[in-house]
């Protein structure tokens, strides 16, 4: 994940949409988190009501298909079986 010359704190402000370099933003910072990141991190750094608001907004940026179909069932399986944690 750190090809690029940032440390974790500056990845972690551009998650949260406080800091931009260059072309590097929060979209970019959550495809890498979401392409590389076990789901336990993913979850932990976006949240659930994060992650499927802005999910339809970074999929076509995420290059694993596989990757794509767990997520593409968690946003819609989780606002029926647990809207709680929306």
């Amino acid at each position: 994940m750190w090809d690029y010359d940032i440390d974790e704190a500056q990845f972690l402000e551009m998650l949260a949409g406080r800091l931009t370099i260059g072309r590097l933003d929060r979209d970019w910072a959550a495809v890498r988190l979401l392409e590389y990141a076990p789901y336990q991190e993913i979850v932990a750094a976006l949240g659930f009501p994060v992650l499927v608001r802005d999910w339809p907004r970074w999929r076509n940026r995420v290059r694993s298909e596989g990757r794509k179909r767990g997520f593409d069932f968690l946003v819609t399986w989780l606002p029926i079986h647990h809207p709680e944690l929306l």
